[in-house]
């Protein structure tokens, strides 16, 4: 049995379903229709991938990707638009998972949505080529256990990390090791430095963890992985480093047993 036609969307079926899914936080173009037009941001998340999209493979043939908290799935379809022979998204929100099926549908896209959690990934059972994680990190109460889960089981080459940042931009040259007499170096604002969100932030109660440019770059160099390239103030492209020696995740994620 042959597989059915892709369904054609009507602009006014687009424009209906896109009204009955609202609010979006992705601004989607879904057939000349835009999800958020009035995002705060603009022409988000398209102007902060205009910034980046160079530095990844304008050919990504044979290679598979996972999207860790997708939302409405902007970044999952660019994948499929470069190629990409697998592309899996999960974000735990089912809101946003609906959202970004029915985008993916309007598309054409071919891809695998899952309602994970990141705390989760290895339940996926695999490694990706490139991982993605885009504007989440400061979303989590757990940010190095998330990084550390996506190094021990998900990522197997490329980690793409973005992280909304606050404070300074300055990086300080740290030593190895310092005395415990030393307490000058803490105030200095290129220490890595992760801001705590007790209550919320811009009106976001999910917004936990927002670090300096320091911290990001601190934590993902302590969870395993190299940073090759930054394209983009807040992100970063980074290689797995099959060596890294630290201790890794505290507990192994759902699904892997242990």
């Amino acid at each position: 049995m042959s597989a059915a036609a892709p369904r054609q969307w009507q602009r006014e079926a687009i424009e209906r379903r896109v009204r009955e899914l609202g609010p979006w936080f992705h601004n989607l173009d879904l057939g000349g229709v835009k999800t958020a037009p009035d995002h705060f941001l603009g022409d988000y998340p398209q102007v902060k991938w205009r910034a980046f999209a160079a530095a990844l493979p304008a050919d990504l043939s044979g290679l598979s990707v996972l999207d860790i908290g997708c939302n409405a799935g902007f970044y999952a379809i660019e994948m499929k638009r470069r190629g990409a022979d697998r592309v899996v998204a999960i974000d735990h929100d089912e809101a946003y998972l609906t959202q970004a099926r029915f985008a993916a549908e309007v598309s054409g896209a071919d891809i695998q949505f899952q309602k994970l959690s990141v705390y989760d990934v290895g339940a996926l059972g695999e490694s990706f080529d490139i991982v993605l994680c885009l504007g989440v990190l400061y979303h989590l109460r757990h940010p190095l256990l998330a990084l550390d889960l996506i190094y021990q089981h998900v990522a197997q080459d490329l980690l793409v990390f973005q992280s909304m940042q606050r404070g300074g931009s300055e990086v300080e040259p740290l030593a190895e090791d310092y005395s415990f007499a030393e307490e000058a170096i803490f105030a200095r604002p290129g220490f890595p430095r992760l801001h705590f969100i007790e209550h919320s932030y811009s009106q976001d109660p999910t917004n936990w963890w927002i670090p300096n440019r320091a911290c990001a770059e601190a934590l993902l160099r302590s969870a395993g992985f190299t940073i090759v390239d930054h394209p983009e103030a807040e992100v970063y492209v980074c290689r797995r480093n099959r060596d890294h020696a630290r201790s890794g995740a505290v507990y192994p994620a759902k699904g892997c047993g242990g």
